[in-house]
C-alpha cells in the first residue's frame, strides 16, 4: 500500500496552527469529499480524513505538522500527484 508522509514546521503556535489544520480539513471536505474528523489536545491535535482510496490523519502541534496518509490500489499509481497537492495545499496556507 502506497504511503505518503508529509513534514511541514512551523513557529504559529497550537492556536494558530489548529485554525489552518481547520481551513484545510474544510477545504478537503469540500473539494475532495474527505470525510474529516478533529480531535483537540493539550499539547497536540490530530485530524483524521478518509475517503474511497485513502485514509490518514494529521498531527498538529505548536510548531509541526505531520501528515501521514495511506493510499489504496487504485490510487497508489497516482502518489506523486496526491502528494503534490496535499503540499500546495498546506503550503498555500502557510504562507
Amino acid at each position: 500500500m502506497p504511503e505518503i508522509h508529509i513534514e511541514r514546521h512551523h513557529a504559529l503556535g497550537l492556536a494558530e496552527a489548529r485554525k489552518l489544520a481547520l481551513r484545510w480539513a474544510e477545504s478537503a471536505r469540500d473539494k475532495l469529499a474527505m470525510d474529516c474528523a478533529y480531535e483537540q489536545g493539550e499539547a497536540a491535535d490530530l485530524l483524521r480524513f478518509s475517503r474511497a482510496g485513502v485514509d490518514g490523519e494529521m498531527q498538529v502541534t505548536g510548531t509541526q505538522f505531520l501528515i501521514d496518509a495511506r493510499l489504496g490500489l487504485l490510487l497508489g499509481s497516482l502518489k506523486g500527484r496526491i502528494e503534490s497537492e496535499i503540499v500546495k495545499r498546506l503550503d498555500a496556507l502557510l504562507s
